[in-house]
C-alpha cells in the first residue's frame, strides 16, 4: 500500500467539519511525524495539445480551489516529513535565524525623500514585521503616521501594502493591500486629515494606481478573476459605487500586462500595455481625469518604449532601431508622431540602458557596460541640447551596483542613489550634479560585528561551451583558502531580461563565515550584459541558461574557488526552473540544489490559458500549440525530464495561494522525483500554506525560511554550528 494511502487513512480518521462544510485534517500528521517521504498516488491522466497527449499521473495534484482533502492530506504529509527530516539540524537552524536577525537593525528607518511640502519615509520598530509609513512637513511640525503596517496586518496570515500614492493637495493617501500573498490587491483611501479610511473600496486589482489632479479621481487596473491578466484600466471617483467605475481602457490582447502611474512632473496619468517584445503609452491630462487616453506611439511588434515628461516635452527610451536602446524626445505638440522623435543619446552595441530620470538641468542615465551597473550625468543647458561632456559616478570595486533612487521632484540638481556591492551594504549617496560633489546620505547597518575590510569581492568570467564568456561574480571571506576544498554556494536567475545584480546579502555572511565562497552566475537569459544577452536566453535559445549555469560551475571549480564534491544551487521561480534543469542534465556536479517556488512543469502550464500569467509568456518561452516550441520546451521541462537516475540533495519550496508560479508545479514535481529517482539523497519539499509567490510577510519571519535553506546545506556538509 502506498505511504500515501496509509496517510490518507490515517488523516481522513481524524478530520472535523468546518462552518462552510470544508473536511480538514487536524494536523495529525505534523504531531506524528512519518519516518518515510509521502509517495503521491498515480493516477492516470492525458495532458493534450494539437502537438500530441503526454501522461501525467500526476495532474490530481492541482486543485484551483484548494480545497480538496486528498491534494491537502498530501501537501500536509510533506510537510510534516519536511518537519521530521529538518528536525535533525533543528538546532542549528535556529541558530542561523538568531544570526540573520541579530544583523537586522530593529529600529530602523529610510532616508527621508522630499516631495511637495512633506518628506516620506518608512520605519521600522523593534518587535514589528511590518514597515510604518510616515511623513513630516519640510518647514517643521509633528510628524504623521499613513501606514502603520503592523497595525493592518494584526490577525491576518499574510499582510503587505503594495502601491501608495498620495493626491495632488496633500491630504488622501490611495493604497493597495493583499492579505493572500496572491498579489491580488484592494485599493483603500485614507483621509489623512482625520487617519480614517474612506468607504471607498475596490477588490480584485494589480500592483499599481495613480491619482488624477482633482483630489478625487484614482485609476486602477483591474484583474481578470479568473486569469488574474491586468485587463482593464478603470477611473473612480470618491464617494460613487466602484461597481459603476468608468471603464478607461480594456486591454484586447491576453499578452500584455497593463500598469498605471503618473508622469514625472505628476502632468500626466500613463497607461502602460507591455507584452515582452512590444509596449505600447496611453497618456491623460491629469487635469481632465474625464478626457479619453491618447495614444503616445501606436503599439507596433518588437518596438519597446517608455517615456517621462518634462517642461513641455517627453524623453523617451526606446528599442526602436537600438537593441541595447536609444534615448530620444518629442515635444507636446508632436504625441502619436514617432516620426518626429529626436535623438538624445544614440545607441551603443556594448552599452545597454536600463533606465534615466529627468531634472531641469540634467538627464541621469543608468546604464550597463560589461555586465555592471553604473550612471551616467548628462547636462541639458537651456535649449536642452548638450553642452557638455557626459560625466560617471565612479567606483572603485571590481563588481558593484550603482541605481537610481527615488527623485520625485524635477527642479533640482540634486540626484539621489544607491550604491552597493557583494562588500558594500547598500549605501544611498546624493550627488550634485553641477560641482559632481558626493555626499553619504547612510549606509545600511549591519550588525553582530560585520566587518566589510574581512571579505573580498571579484569578477572572473566563465568560458561557456560555444565559446561565449559569462561574467561571474564572487565574494568570500579573505581567510578562506583558494586551493579548491571550500564549499561553493552559486546563484542566478537568467530569465525575462532580469539582472541578477551583485548587491549586498548580509544572509550570505552566515555562509561565508563557515567558509563559504559565494557567486552569482550573470548567465544568458538576463541583461547584464545587454539586450542580446536576453535574447540568447530565451524562446529556442533558453537551454543557453542552462548549460551556462553548468558551464559556470566547472568553471569555478577548475579556478579553486570551491571543491568539485562541495557545490549548491539555488535559484527561485523561473530560477526555480534553472534548478530543474540542471538537475537533470548535470545531477552529478552539485552536492545540492534548492529551488524556491519553481517554474518546472512548462509545457503543461503554457498549454493551459486560464492560468494566470501564461498567454503574457509566450515571447519569454513559446508558444507549445506551436510544433518547434512544443518539442523545444519539452526538451528541457524539468517535470518532464525526470528519469531514473541519481539526483542530488534537494529542498524545493511552494506557496499554496502562489498566483505566479502555481503550487502543484513542484508538487508534481516532487512526486514524481520521488517515484523516479535512484539515489537516497534527501528530497525535501515545504509548502507555505499561508502564503504566495514571495514566502511569507513580515521582516523576520521571512528570516526563518532563510534559515531553513542555509540549515539545509550545511547539513549536508555535516557542519552542526
Amino acid at each position: 500500500m502506498h505511504t500515501l494511502t496509509r496517510l490518507l487513512k490515517k488523516t481522513l480518521i481524524t478530520t472535523a467539519v468546518s462552518a462552510t462544510g470544508l473536511i480538514l485534517p487536524l494536523h495529525a500528521l505534523a504531531q506524528a511525524p512519518v519516518a518515510t517521504a509521502p509517495v503521491a498516488e498515480p493516477r492516470p491522466f492525458l495532458v493534450t495539445s494539437p502537438n500530441g497527449a503526454r501522461p501525467d499521473p500526476y495532474y490530481w495534484l492541482r486543485d484551483d480551489t484548494r480545497k480538496d482533502p486528498a491534494m491537502l492530506a498530501h501537501l500536509t504529509a510533506e510537510n510534516a516529513y519536511f518537519k521530521a527530516e529538518s528536525g535533525a539540524y533543528a538546532a542549528l537552524t535556529d541558530t542561523l535565524y538568531e544570526e540573520l536577525v541579530a544583523r537586522i537593525k530593529k529600529d530602523d528607518s529610510t532616508v527621508p525623500t522630499k516631495k511637495g511640502n512633506y518628506r516620506y519615509f518608512t520605519r521600522f520598530i523593534p518587535g514589528g514585521e511590518y514597515p510604518i509609513f510616515v511623513r513630516t512637513p519640510v518647514r517643521g511640525g509633528k510628524e504623521q503616521i499613513l501606514i502603520d503596517g503592523n497595525l493592518e496586518a494584526k490577525g491576518k496570515n499574510y499582510s503587505e501594502i503594495g502601491a501608495r500614492a498620495i493626491s495632488a493637495n496633500e491630504q488622501l493617501l490611495a493604497y493597495l493591500e493583499d492579505d493572500s500573498g496572491r498579489r491580488q490587491y484592494t485599493l483603500k483611501i485614507r483621509d489623512l486629515k482625520t487617519g480614517k479610511n474612506l468607504p471607498d473600496v475596490v477588490q480584485g486589482l494589480s500592483g499599481s494606481l495613480a491619482w488624477a489632479n482633482d483630489n478625487k479621481s484614482v485609476y486602477y487596473v483591474e484583474n481578470d478573476p479568473v486569469t488574474l491578466l491586468s485587463t482593464r484600466v478603470k477611473r473612480h471617483v470618491l464617494g460613487t459605487d466602484a461597481a459603476k467605475d468608468e471603464l478607461v481602457f480594456e486591454e484586447k490582447d491576453n499578452t500584455f500586462y497593463l500598469g498605471v502611474n503618473k508622469s514625472g512632473d505628476d502632468r500626466y496619468v500613463m497607461i502602460f500595455s507591455g507584452a515582452t517584445e512590444t509596449t505600447e503609452l496611453q497618456i491623460i491630462d491629469a487635469a481632465k481625469p474625464g478626457s479619453k487616453p491618447q495614444v503616445f506611439a501606436p503599439r507596433e511588434r518588437k518596438l519597446k518604449y517608455s517615456a517621462d515628461h518634462i517642461d513641455g516635452r517627453w524623453i523617451i527610451r526606446t528599442d526602436w532601431n537600438a537593441a541595447n536602446y536609444r534615448l530620444m524626445s518629442v515635444t507636446d505638440k508632436q504625441v502619436g508622431n514617432r516620426d518626429a522623435w529626436q535623438e538624445l543619446v544614440p545607441h551603443n552595441k556594448d552599452v545597454f540602458i536600463e533606465g534615466f530620470e529627468a531634472f531641469n538641468n540634467f538627464l541621469a542615465i543608468n546604464e550597463r557596460s560589461e555586465g555592471l551597473l553604473r550612471i551616467r550625468l548628462m547636462p541639458w543647458g537651456n535649449t536642452h541640447s548638450k553642452t557638455a561632456k557626459s560625466t560617471f559616478i565612479q567606483s572603485e570595486e571590481p563588481a558593484y551596483v550603482a541605481r537610481l533612487s527615488a527623485n520625485p521632484e524635477q527642479a533640482t540638481d540634486e540626484l539621489r542613489y544607491t550604491y552597493t556591492s557583494l562588500t558594500t551594504p547598500a549605501s544611498e549617496y546624493v550627488v550634485n550634479m553641477k560641482t559632481g560633489v558626493r555626499k553619504l546620505l547612510k549606509t545600511q547597518a549591519v550588525l553582530g560585528g560585520f566587518d566589510r575590510s574581512n571579505y573580498l569581492t571579484e569578477r572572473t568570467w566563465a568560458v561557456a561551451r560555444d565559446g561565449t564568456r559569462v561574467p561571474v561574480s564572487v565574494v568570500f571571506r579573505k581567510d578562506t583558502p583558494r586551493n579548491g576544498t571550500a564549499p561553493l554556494y552559486q546563484y542566478a536567475y537568467g530569465s525575462y531580461g532580469a539582472s541578477s545584480d551583485p548587491y549586498f546579502r548580509s544572509g550570505i555572511l552566515s555562509l561565508l563565515d563557515r567558509g563559504f565562497v559565494y557567486a552569482i552566475a550573470h548567465i544568458r537569459g538576463g541583461q547584464e550584459m545587454g539586450r542580446s544577452w536576453y535574447e540568447n536566453g530565451k524562446l529556442l535559445n533558453k537551454i543557453n541558461t542552462f548549460t551556462d549555469y553548468i558551464d559556470v560551475t566547472d568553471h569555478l571549480v577548475k579556478s579553486n574557488y570551491g571543491a568539485k564534491n562541495k557545490v549548491f544551487g539555488m535559484g527561485g521561480s523561473a530560477g526555480g526552473l534553472l534548478m530543474g534543469a540542471v538537475a537533470n542534465m548535470a545531477p552529478d556536479k552539485y552536492a545540492g540544489l534548492i529551488a524556491h517556488v519553481p517554474f518546472v512543469d512548462v509545457v503543461t502550464t503554457m498549454l493551459d490559458e486560464s492560468i494566470p500569467l501564461t498567454t503574457n509568456e509566450f515571447d519569454e518561452w513559446g508558444n507549445p500549440k506551436v510544433q518547434q516550441y512544443y518539442d523545444y520546451m519539452l526538451s528541457y521541462s524539468p517535470y518532464d525530464n525526470v528519469r531514473a537516475k541519481d539526483y542530488p540533495a534537494m529542498l524545493v519550496t511552494t506557496g499554496l495561494h502562489d498566483s505566479q508560479v502555481q503550487y502543484y508545479e513542484p508538487a508534481k514535481w516532487v512526486a514524481k522525483l520521488r517515484a523516479t529517482k535512484t539515489d537516497k539523497n534527501p528530497l525535501l519539499f515545504k509548502v507555505n500554506m499561508e502564503a504566495g509567490h514571495g514566502g511569507k510577510s513580515g521582516r523576520f519571519v521571512r528570516q526563518r525560511e532563510t534559515a531553513e535553506e542555509y540549515g539545509f546545506i550545511l547539513h549536508q556538509l555535516g557542519i552542526q554550528k
